[in-house]
């Protein structure tokens, strides 16, 4: 038997996930402190490196709390351990220099203002005391700061600001807060702020606070400021003034989309949602994303203005996550100004988010009235993240960007260094090698120039940052995409071979099989609904209920294609592809009913035409374009001025009546050659039946959304039978529908299935990039 040591240890650690700008090795130094070991921490390209010796309880102790008791913002991925001669050094712990090497660590989010920070924000006594940039190591930019790595001071935006002797020795020393915060700084050697009038506004310019108190004043007084934030421009004004509202939806060209807003604090937002213990939690965490929470409509508090989000139940709220946000809203003392803001992207309707000072000036012109901007740079875009809570608490994230972007994603297959460009809406691109996956913050649509220069700095940066050297690029299948020629562009300019072609929803499928650790060794099946997506067999698909794992596809069922009449022209007009799915189920139009009514003789005579000639007509089997057709069949939505607008209408006016009745309307399935076909034409007849007996639209909506739930729970007890596969995954834009996909995976679960939804990862096309990346690089994938 071995007599246990008595003598010194020294232990060699590796510590390896997000631990650079976090506090890490401060924190070490202090725990090291705390229990009198020796020893030294570095920063390494490769995570941090420990090495500490003294007593073995001591040491192990250390080791234990390391793991145990992170700093707050850490995610600790692995830590590697291993013994080394001690070497009698009996001096202090000290923090080494960062070592140049080669390998890879990961970089925190951007993170909301901490506690501590926002105390000597309102502190006069502070030196910082309305600082608008107060930062530390635990909260703050990160992924918007930084241009390369290690994570270092002068590989960051905040290079061009030398410390002032006071930052300088909180910066140099271990005990302080701000050790090594590399975003550091004061009013005497910081960033500044300044208010740029728009021309010919008769406003005069303004610096530091006084911007500050000018622009809280415009806003008071009705008017609109585009505010730079951590990773662009927000267009601001007061939620309350309907003629704020109203100017800056017309100037924007917004149309009926909702807008976000920014309440100073979580007690002004219960004045204007209903919160559960899980929304609340949610939004005042850390990554502060956009909540989507249902309006609240009893009276008292600020009453928001119904220009805000004209016809939906929900309202999307997030709160101040940088200390300008916080000053807007004012410090106790300061003069009495709006209380809720709507903070909408700064762009123009379709375009990426401006992040440059002089791109804002020409870009938001017209838009705002005036700028409030600072002279950081910003090396990335990053918008706002958006997320609902299901009534069971967990997240669904349907826009994955500041707060998350550029925390890694476990793999539970390893891929080949890939980059992966994602899809032409809701962009987002992911890149990844060996167990992790990273994604690019969202870009948004990447139909004009912009947007696709946008997609590429936001690619160079993230390839800067997590070291990944891409072997092969990985792409939608859809020829005409412009996602697939930026792809097969950027191929070229890597001297890679042609990018990787994955079909859509395949993608969306293995997207959620990578989220929940699937590693693909037995199929699921795969339920994916969405607006558009190109087919395996040219067709336009949307409907689809595929048996898949990472290596291939095969189409078990879909939705009973219909005509899409002028392609996507058709999908801005809902009551068009009504007609067109009337038309397919040998339906007639009759005068009474709100689609015909709602098209002119004109349009009605060329939709005939078309689909009687068959002129460009793309048959779809969309799940997306029949939820168009039946919100216009019910009388809810005849136009859309917005993406999914039809569909939310749709919703809304379903959860309206969702408790009314258990009527489900019923699908018909037609067996045969190739795949099972799921056929709306019965679910038609019976919904067009009830309206003329004068079913209220909700009560149609409600029942509509049941008959859908309940054809895929049929179709996946048809494919469990099949097949013997029991595990079903529910992905595609239209399942961000929460009434919808609660329905679904209540069905499912009584079945006997079990059922993977999608939480830190978007069902929508923003989470496409993660499925293309596991199909095409994924190591066991058959060349």
């Amino acid at each position: 038997m071995t007599a246990a040591a008595t003598g010194p240890v020294r232990r060699r650690l590796t510590v390896r996930g997000t631990v650079q700008g976090v506090g890490f090795r401060p924190y070490v130094h202090r725990l090291a402190a705390d229990l009198a070991l020796a020893g030294f921490v570095s920063n390494t390209a490769n995570g941090v490196l420990i090495e500490v010796e003294g007593p073995p309880d001591g040491v192990a102790s250390f080791c234990d709390r390391l793991i145990r008791q992170p700093p707050p913002l850490a995610a600790v991925t692995g830590v590697g351990a291993e013994e080394v001669p001690a070497t009698g050094t009996a001096g202090p712990f000290t923090i080494r220099p960062t070592e140049n090497s080669t390998g890879r660590t990961h970089l925190p989010p951007d993170t909301a203002t901490c506690p501590d920070c926002l105390r000597e924000l309102a502190d006069p006594a502070d030196r910082r005391h309305r600082h608008p940039f107060i930062t530390c190591t635990h909260c703050g930019p990160r992924f918007t700061v930084a241009t390369a790595m290690p994570y270092d001071r002068p590989a960051t935006t905040m290079a061009g600001f030398p410390l002032c002797p006071a930052c300088a020795r909180e910066y140099a020393d271990p005990a302080d807060r701000r050790f090594h915060a590399q975003p550091v700084a004061c009013p005497d050697c910081g960033p500044r702020l300044r208010l740029v009038p728009a021309e010919g506004s008769g406003l005069r310019p303004a610096r530091d606070a006084e911007a500050l108190a000018a622009a809280r004043s415009l806003l008071a007084a009705g008017r609109i400021v585009a505010v730079k934030g951590v990773g662009g421009y927000h267009l601001a004004c007061d939620a309350t003034d309907s003629r704020a509202v109203a100017a800056l939806r017309a100037r924007k060209e917004r149309g009926g989309k909702a807008f976000a807003v920014m309440c100073a604090d979580p007690a002004t937002a219960e004045q204007i949602a209903d919160l559960t213990e899980a929304e609340r939690t949610a939004l005042t965490g850390p990554r502060r994303p956009i909540v989507l929470l249902r309006r609240r409509t009893r009276p008292g508090g600020p009453r928001i203005a119904d220009e805000v989000c004209p016809g939906s139940p929900h309202i999307g709220v997030l709160l101040p996550y940088t200390p300008v946000h916080t000053l807007l809203f004012g410090l106790p003392g300061d003069p009495p100004g709006p209380r809720v803001l709507v903070m909408t992207s700064g762009n123009r309707s379709g375009e990426p988010i401006v992040t440059d000072d002089e791109d804002a000036l020409t870009r938001l012109a017209g838009l705002a009235d005036a700028w409030l901007a600072h002279d950081r740079p910003i090396a990335s875009p990053c918008d706002d993240s958006l997320l609902r809570v299901r009534p069971d608490g967990t997240e669904q994230v349907l826009r994955r960007s500041r707060g998350h972007v550029p925390r890694p994603l476990r793999l539970p297959v390893p891929v080949r260094p890939a980059l992966a460009v994602g899809g032409d809406l809701k962009n987002a691109l992911c890149v990844g090698d060996g167990e992790h996956a990273w994604f690019g913050p969202h870009i948004g649509d990447l139909g004009d120039l912009a947007g696709l220069e946008a997609a590429g700095r936001a690619e160079r940066h993230l390839l800067r940052l997590t070291g990944v050297t891409p072997t092969l690029v990985a792409a939608d299948r859809h020829p005409g995409y412009h996602s697939a020629r930026l792809a097969r562009r950027r191929a070229d300019e890597l001297g890679l071979p042609e990018p990787v072609s994955v079909q859509h929803h395949h993608a969306h499928i293995a997207s959620a099989m990578a989220e929940h650790g699937l590693d693909g060794a037995r199929p699921v099946i795969g339920v994916a609904f969405d607006g558009t997506g190109y087919g395996d067999d040219g067709t336009v698909w949307g409907g689809e209920f595929l048996l898949a794992d990472y290596a291939g596809h095969r189409r078990f069922a879909h939705l009973a294609p219909a005509p899409l009449p002028g392609g996507d022209a058709a999908v801005a007009n809902p009551c068009r592809l009504a007609l067109a799915r009337l038309w397919a189920a040998g339906l007639d139009w009759d005068p009474r009913l709100p689609s015909v009514a709602a098209c002119s003789p004109e349009e009605l005579g060329v939709l005939r035409r078309q689909l009687g000639r068959g002129l460009a007509c793309v048959p779809t089997s969309s799940m997306g374009r029949l939820f168009d057709a039946v919100a216009s069949l019910t009388g809810v939505c005849h136009r859309a001025h917005y993406e999914a607008q039809a569909a939310l209408e749709l919703e809304a006016a379903a959860g309206e009546a969702r408790d009314a009745d258990m009527v489900a309307y019923p699908f018909g399935y037609a067996d045969g050659p190739g795949p099972l076909r799921c056929d709306p034409a019965p679910l038609l007849r019976a919904l067009l039946a009830d309206r003329r007996r004068g079913t209220p639209a909700p009560v149609l909506a409600a029942r509509f959304h049941r008959g859908v739930a309940r054809a895929v729970a049929e179709i996946c007890r048809r494919a469990r039978a099949a097949t013997g596969l029991t595990t079903v995954v529910l992905t595609g834009g239209v399942f961000a529908n929460g009434l919808l996909e609660e329905e679904c995976a209540a069905r499912l679960t009584a079945a006997g299935l079990t059922v993977l939804r999608h939480g830190e990862v978007p069902p929508g096309d923003g989470g496409l990039a993660l499925g293309q990346l596991v199909v095409a690089a994924h190591e066991r994938r058959r060349e």
